[in-house]
Protein backbone atom coordinates (compact mmCIF):
# COMPACT_ATOMS: atom_id res chain seq x y z
CA UNK A 1 0.00 0.00 0.00
CA UNK A 2 1.28 3.45 -0.84
CA UNK A 3 1.79 6.07 1.81
CA UNK A 4 0.53 9.62 1.72
CA UNK A 5 2.10 12.43 3.68
CA UNK A 6 0.17 15.26 5.27
CA UNK A 7 2.34 18.26 6.15
CA UNK A 8 1.30 20.61 8.92
CA UNK A 9 3.47 23.60 9.93
CA UNK A 10 3.38 25.35 13.29
CA UNK A 11 5.02 28.73 13.83
CA UNK A 12 5.40 30.37 17.23
CA UNK A 13 3.49 33.63 17.59
CA UNK A 14 4.10 34.45 21.25
CA UNK A 15 4.23 32.61 24.57
CA UNK A 16 2.59 29.25 23.80
CA UNK A 17 0.53 30.49 20.85
CA UNK A 18 1.20 28.86 17.51
CA UNK A 19 -0.19 29.52 14.07
CA UNK A 20 -0.94 26.23 12.32
CA UNK A 21 -0.77 26.09 8.55
CA UNK A 22 -2.10 23.10 6.65
CA UNK A 23 -0.83 21.69 3.36
CA UNK A 24 -3.97 22.50 1.41
CA UNK A 25 -4.80 26.10 0.57
CA UNK A 26 -8.54 25.81 1.24
CA UNK A 27 -8.09 25.12 4.96
CA UNK A 28 -7.88 28.20 7.18
CA UNK A 29 -5.00 28.56 9.59
CA UNK A 30 -5.62 27.57 13.18
CA UNK A 31 -4.49 29.24 16.40
CA UNK A 32 -3.28 26.91 19.16
CA UNK A 33 -2.46 27.86 22.72
CA UNK A 34 -2.08 26.36 26.15
CA UNK A 35 -4.74 26.86 28.79
CA UNK A 36 -4.32 29.44 31.52
CA UNK A 37 -2.24 30.03 33.59
CA UNK A 38 0.58 28.86 31.29
CA UNK A 39 -0.91 30.15 28.06
CA UNK A 40 -3.61 32.68 27.28
CA UNK A 41 -6.24 30.08 26.37
CA UNK A 42 -6.74 31.76 22.99
CA UNK A 43 -7.02 28.45 21.14
CA UNK A 44 -7.29 24.73 21.79
CA UNK A 45 -4.38 22.89 23.39
CA UNK A 46 -3.03 19.48 22.24
CA UNK A 47 -5.28 17.22 24.38
CA UNK A 48 -8.36 19.12 23.16
CA UNK A 49 -7.18 18.84 19.56
CA UNK A 50 -6.72 15.11 20.00
CA UNK A 51 -10.19 14.80 21.53
CA UNK A 52 -11.68 16.78 18.64
CA UNK A 53 -9.82 14.62 16.11
CA UNK A 54 -11.08 11.40 17.69
CA UNK A 55 -14.65 12.70 18.01
CA UNK A 56 -14.74 14.02 14.47
CA UNK A 57 -13.20 10.89 12.99
CA UNK A 58 -15.61 8.58 14.83
CA UNK A 59 -18.62 10.71 13.89
CA UNK A 60 -17.52 11.01 10.27
CA UNK A 61 -16.95 7.26 10.01
CA UNK A 62 -20.45 6.60 11.34
CA UNK A 63 -21.96 9.18 8.98
CA UNK A 64 -20.10 7.62 6.04
CA UNK A 65 -21.52 4.18 6.84
CA UNK A 66 -25.04 5.52 7.33
CA UNK A 67 -24.89 7.37 4.00
CA UNK A 68 -23.65 4.23 2.22
CA UNK A 69 -26.60 2.36 3.76
CA UNK A 70 -28.90 5.21 2.70
CA UNK A 71 -30.05 5.80 6.26
CA UNK A 72 -31.00 9.46 6.79
CA UNK A 73 -29.58 11.09 9.91
CA UNK A 74 -31.97 13.26 11.88
CA UNK A 75 -29.29 14.40 14.33
CA UNK A 76 -25.87 13.45 15.59
CA UNK A 77 -23.98 14.91 18.53
CA UNK A 78 -20.67 13.64 19.82
CA UNK A 79 -19.19 14.27 23.25
CA UNK A 80 -15.59 13.34 23.94
CA UNK A 81 -14.33 13.04 27.52
CA UNK A 82 -10.56 12.98 27.82
CA UNK A 83 -9.20 11.75 31.14
CA UNK A 84 -5.89 13.32 32.18
CA UNK A 85 -3.56 12.17 34.95
CA UNK A 86 0.00 12.73 36.13
CA UNK A 87 2.41 9.84 35.71
CA UNK A 88 5.03 8.77 38.25
CA UNK A 89 7.29 11.62 37.08
CA UNK A 90 4.54 14.22 37.48
CA UNK A 91 4.05 14.64 33.73
CA UNK A 92 0.54 15.12 32.42
CA UNK A 93 -0.72 12.20 30.29
CA UNK A 94 -3.96 11.06 28.67
CA UNK A 95 -5.34 7.98 30.39
CA UNK A 96 -8.40 7.45 28.24
CA UNK A 97 -10.73 8.98 25.69
CA UNK A 98 -14.44 8.21 25.97
CA UNK A 99 -16.63 8.97 22.99
CA UNK A 100 -20.41 9.24 23.34
CA UNK A 101 -22.29 9.55 20.06
CA UNK A 102 -25.98 10.45 20.27
CA UNK A 103 -27.55 9.42 16.99
CA UNK A 104 -31.11 10.02 15.88
CA UNK A 105 -32.53 8.32 12.83
CA UNK A 106 -36.07 7.68 11.70
CA UNK A 107 -37.84 4.93 13.65
CA UNK A 108 -38.16 2.74 10.57
CA UNK A 109 -34.37 2.82 10.11
CA UNK A 110 -33.36 1.93 13.67
CA UNK A 111 -32.82 -1.78 12.97
CA UNK A 112 -30.72 -1.06 9.88
CA UNK A 113 -28.38 1.14 11.93
CA UNK A 114 -27.05 -1.90 13.81
CA UNK A 115 -24.86 -3.02 10.90
CA UNK A 116 -23.12 0.37 10.80
CA UNK A 117 -22.62 0.27 14.56
CA UNK A 118 -20.60 -2.93 14.15
CA UNK A 119 -18.47 -1.53 11.30
CA UNK A 120 -17.83 2.20 11.63
CA UNK A 121 -15.03 2.17 14.23
CA UNK A 122 -12.75 0.20 11.89
CA UNK A 123 -12.84 3.08 9.40
CA UNK A 124 -11.79 5.81 11.82
CA UNK A 125 -8.19 6.57 10.87
CA UNK A 126 -7.35 8.52 14.02
CA UNK A 127 -8.91 6.24 16.64
CA UNK A 128 -7.56 3.02 15.15
CA UNK A 129 -4.10 4.56 14.84
CA UNK A 130 -4.13 5.65 18.49
CA UNK A 131 -5.35 2.23 19.60
CA UNK A 132 -2.48 0.51 17.77
CA UNK A 133 0.12 3.05 18.83
CA UNK A 134 1.68 5.53 16.46
CA UNK A 135 5.40 5.78 15.86
CA UNK A 136 6.49 9.34 16.65
CA UNK A 137 9.95 10.48 15.56
CA UNK A 138 11.27 13.82 16.83
CA UNK A 139 14.26 15.69 15.43
CA UNK A 140 15.48 19.07 16.68
CA UNK A 141 18.01 20.98 14.59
Amino acid sequence: MSEKNIVTKLRLIDGYQFNVEFDVEYLPNLLLDETKPDGEGSGPNPPRLLAAAVGHCMSSSLIYCLKKARIPIRDIETTVKTSLFRNEHGNLRIRSIDVQISLKVNEEDELRVQRCLTLFEDYCTVTQSIRKGIEVNVHVN
